[in-house]
């Protein structure tokens, strides 16, 4: 998913070009703007850590942009190729290195598994 962040930086070209051109086999884009209700249920799994509130204000900021990707090994390859979630961690090249500004604000979010891809992908595709 594409945050708000860099789709206010109007790097959504961008980051998909990146994807393409190192070999990842998109099968959906959608942009939506999550309600309140959405983003707690997005991200449950933080519902009990102090960042909580702010990951959801910020996620409901603006609009997002849904990337189903697929492809053997896919969850490691993408998160690998999207770095570090802290960008100043982030390897050189990588998608929060190039467009991330801090822990919250770093351009893009990677399922961390393929149960979290079932449920999180939901969030704009039926299929």
């Amino acid at each position: 998913m594409i945050k708000p962040d860099a789709v206010n930086k109007r790097v959504i070209g961008k980051i998909i070009s990146m994807l393409e051109e190192n070999g990842f086999e998109i099968t959906g884009i959608k942009m939506k703007k999550f309600t309140k209700e959405e983003a707690q249920k997005f991200y449950e799994v933080h519902k009990e850590k102090p960042f909580f509130n702010e990951l959801v204000d910020f996620i409901t900021s603006g609009y997002v942009v849904g990337i189903r990707i697929e492809g053997e090994n896919i969850i490691d390859r993408i998160r690998s190729f999207i770095g570090a979630t802290d960008p100043k961690k982030a390897e050189k090249g990588t998608i929060r290195n190039l467009f991330g500004e801090s822990i919250t604000k770093n351009a893009v979010h990677a399922s961390d598994s393929l149960e979290s891809a079932i449920k999180e992908l939901k969030f704009f595709f039926e299929d």
